[in-house]
């Protein structure tokens, strides 16, 4: 998560992985790897980044999928969306449990915003 994250965001602001690696002073190969997920950068790395990309870390991390352009509305359509779809969900006959229901959301939630970005 957080790897697609930091590339989304760069790929956002038109930074090359040079770029980033420069603003974070830091190797580019050592950038990379965050991006493929193969390293995960220390803290005070990761308050580097969210404070360039002027985002919190729950947003780095997938804990909180709002996206910095949403405003009221597009949070209160969220919620409709949600509630609208929030049925009884089954597999198999069995009602799923709370964490798979919670991942659910988590997935609702981000293929909402992916179709509500704004022109």
């Amino acid at each position: 998560m957080f790897s697609n994250k930091l590339q989304a965001l760069r790929k956002e602001k038109h930074l090359t992985q040079q770029e980033m690696a420069n603003i974070l002073n830091i190797a580019k190969t050592t950038y990379s790897s965050y991006e493929q997920g193969k390293r995960m950068p220390d803290a005070a790395t990761q308050n580097k980044i969210a404070d360039f990309f002027e985002v919190t870390l729950d947003y780095l991390h997938g804990r909180n999928n709002t996206p910095k352009w949403a405003n009221k509305k597009d949070s209160n359509d969220l919620k409709r969306f949600l509630e609208d779809n929030d049925g009884t969900f089954t597999y198999g006959g069995d009602d799923l449990t709370e964490d798979e229901k919670q991942k659910l959301k988590i997935a609702m939630t981000q293929i909402f915003w992916d179709r509500h970005k704004h022109d």
